[in-house]
């Protein structure tokens, strides 16, 4: 499995737009060939970041939704730059050990 964190700085003013459009998404993510899962963080302490968390079967799935119309679509309406605080940080890592409730 393959999981890509984006980590998104929102600014408080923002943060129920953000969320809202994640609600709302123009994409069908979850349509996508290789898609697993997808979690958005919502930070628990003041000044942390989101985070938008997608799990793939493989990196070669994240790379095909990447180049697909339907993540153009998905990206095609930002936000505005005042929304963000900070740059934010796109972390990829290959789940090597995964543990479970039984």
């Amino acid at each position: 499995m393959f999981v890509v964190s984006n980590r998104v700085f929102v600014a408080p003013d923002f943060a129920a737009q953000f969320e809202e459009r994640f609600r709302k998404r123009a994409g069908q993510i979850d349509r996508q060939a290789g898609f697993v899962s997808l979690n958005i963080l919502r930070p628990a302490s003041e000044g942390a970041p989101y985070v938008v968390q997608t799990v793939w079967e493989d990196q070669r799935a994240f790379k095909a939704w990447i180049g697909s119309e339907d993540f153009k679509l998905a990206h095609s309406n930002p936000m505005p730059k005042e929304a963000f605080k900070a740059d934010g940080a796109l972390e990829q890592h290959e789940i090597i050990i995964s543990a479970q409730r039984a």
